[in-house]
């Protein structure tokens, strides 16, 4: 009886094993099936790379993408999620690129609030979180929920991307929590910049 109880449980401990397994499975094909499923929509994708670590050590938030310069990655391509933008590329190597989270300190994005069209500016806190800055205004009132999405100001981000929802209402300057969560995704698309810089003049030779 005692040998069919510790099978038994060891039965029982393999099976949830593969349970848990399968879910995590389910759950990453779900997510890179949203993923891939905006890149078809996309015209400007230019490869579906795994995010294998982000950090946020010293109060800067970076991640790491298992993708770089031999898969067409630049500095200043946009960075996105199943849910929303992730942030952008600032450094590449060969095989792997450097993304500037959404909630770093050195990241703004211009963004617009969905129900009215009203521009601010989404700005890493450091910590996480990002700051709903109204522009061009003053007492500008923001609720609890309001979304906000990029507006393609700046060349950078195609309007249209899904950035941050305000946590707490205020004015002017408000706290917001980013749709797409670096810690919790496994894969990300990189586009092409909205509007790429162009390349300088050649200088006319004397």
């Amino acid at each position: 009886m005692k040998q069919e109880n510790v099978a038994l449980r060891a039965d029982r401990e393999r099976t949830r094993a593969l349970l848990m397994r399968a879910r995590t499975i389910a759950y990453d094909n779900r997510r890179l099936r949203s993923l891939l499923a905006i890149r078809e929509r996309s015209t400007a994708s230019v490869v579906t790379a795994r995010l294998v670590s982000s950090s946020a050590s010293s109060g800067r938030r970076y991640a790491l993408l298992n993708a770089g310069r031999w898969n067409g990655v630049l500095p200043g391509m946009p960075v996105r999620g199943p849910d929303g933008l992730i942030g952008r590329v600032v450094e590449t190597g060969p095989n792997a690129a450097r993304i500037l989270l959404l909630s770093d300190g050195d990241s703004i994005v211009p963004v617009r609030r969905t129900r009215d069209g009203m521009p601010a500016i989404a700005a890493g806190r450091g910590d996480g979180m990002i700051d709903i800055r109204s522009v061009n205004a003053t007492n500008v009132r923001f609720n609890a929920g309001d979304l906000f999405v990029t507006t393609g100001t700046g060349g950078i981000y195609a309007p249209g991307v899904p950035v941050a929802r305000v946590t707490k209402a205020g004015s002017d300057s408000v706290m917001a929590r980013g749709f797409a969560d670096p810690d919790t995704l496994d894969f990300a698309l990189v586009e092409r910049m909205f509007m790429p810089v162009p390349p300088p003049r050649p200088v006319a030779q004397q």
